[in-house]
């Protein structure tokens, strides 16, 4: 089970090669693979929420307009109203996709061509590695600082690799060290881009944890006319089969994004569900608020396991496990025991370690068990 798509570094900047991704196989492989049940499958490697919002099935069962014998709006009109009222933005400064990773692919088409360069500070979400390489694009890695000062980011090697990139790849509240970036810290390498003129590149910070953490980039767009923000259904919305992510940029970025948008990613279904979720954000709220709690508590048993939890913000935690031997041997008895954890691999800077979500009460309580036993 390992995430081959976060590249490795020590020391910054260094280029990247293009990545191969394996996606996470189904409970089903699972199962057979250990000779489970489907059934006694618990997926701790997705960031996923343990239930979905109860006004699901009300929406289901309500007539869709248009109705699904024709192809949806392809403007998602209520979709992208809902949005920038959530948001507090203008609707002209939204574009809708297919989850948060179809708008980063848009962000990769659009400002991406074959042979410019993207910067990714690492460990991050692996898919700003794959969609960068699937664009024929140069990859400079700048690691992060270290465990001891938080994972954060290494602000002086981010600025020296701002000159000549075309894009950079920043994750706030940072999958998956699960640690904030601090609104100041991404306000100064917008700074630092503005120096550049025209030949600053654009800002991607993806706030797929958002809801769970205060600060957002969100204001700056009207400073920053590189920045697009990225946001998403699939967390504290716990819609992630629907796959709706939004964007938010100053107008002439979102006409970019626009240009390679294709028609009718979204479903009708889907664009219904995220409209009523979006309406009503105090349900995500609400699932924060649980999933804050619970992460607290379950931080709290892994730390009397013997693991070492990281301080985090999202609804997942890292958890140092030892070395990269020993945190190979923990995700097989987890998996032999039913439970999938996020693990990393040789080669990644986060060997040794395993992310793990934050599910349900009973749900962790089962990973403590096989923990245990």
């Amino acid at each position: 089970m390992t995430n081959g798509a976060v590249i490795d570094g020590a020391v910054p900047p260094v280029k990247a090669q293009s990545q191969v991704y394996t996606w996470e196989p189904s409970n089903r492989a699972i199962a057979a693979r250990y000779g489970l049940d489907p059934a006694q499958v618990l997926r701790f490697d997705t960031n996923t929420s343990p239930v979905a919002p109860d006004f699901v099935q009300s929406v289901l069962d309500e007539p869709f307009d248009p109705p699904l014998n024709e192809y949806p709006d392809s403007a998602y009109e209520d979709l992208t109203a809902t949005a920038a009222r959530y948001v507090g933005v203008p609707e002209e400064e939204i574009v809708v996709g297919a989850g948060a990773d179809e708008i980063l692919d848009l962000v990769a088409k659009a400002f991406l061509p074959a042979g410019a360069t993207a910067v990714l500070p690492i460990p991050t979400y692996a898919m700003y590695g794959v969609l960068s390489g699937q664009r024929a694009a140069r990859l400079v890695a700048v690691p992060r600082l270290g465990a001891d000062r938080g994972f954060a980011l290494d602000v002086a090697a981010i600025e020296k690799a701002l000159p000549g990139a075309a894009v950079i790849w920043l994750c706030a509240p940072n999958n998956p060290t699960g640690a904030p970036e601090p609104l100041p810290t991404i306000e100064g390498v917008l700074e630092a881009a503005a120096t550049l003129g025209a030949s600053a590149p654009l800002i991607v910070v993806d706030e797929a944890y958002a809801e769970f953490w205060p600060e957002t980039a969100v204001p700056l767009r009207t400073r920053y006319a590189n920045l697009v923000v990225v946001r998403t259904v699939s967390k504290a919305f716990a819609l992630p089969g629907i796959r709706v992510g939004y964007a938010v940029a100053a107008r002439p970025t979102i006409e970019r994004l626009e240009r390679v948008r294709p028609p009718g990613s979204i479903s009708t279904i889907s664009a219904a569900v995220a409209t009523v979720a979006l309406g009503e954000p105090e349900i995500a709220r609400q699932n924060v608020r649980t999933l804050a709690a619970e992460r607290a508590w379950l931080a709290d048993q892994l730390a009397a396991a013997g693991w070492q939890p990281y301080p985090s913000v999202t609804n997942f935690l890292l958890v140092h496990v030892g070395d990269h031997a020993a945190a190979e041997a923990a995700s097989e008895r987890l998996l032999r025991g039913g439970i999938v954890p996020r693990t990393f691999g040789p080669a990644n800077p986060l060997r040794g370690h395993l992310r793990l979500t934050v599910r349900s009460r009973a749900e962790n309580q089962r990973l403590l068990e096989v923990i245990s036993a």
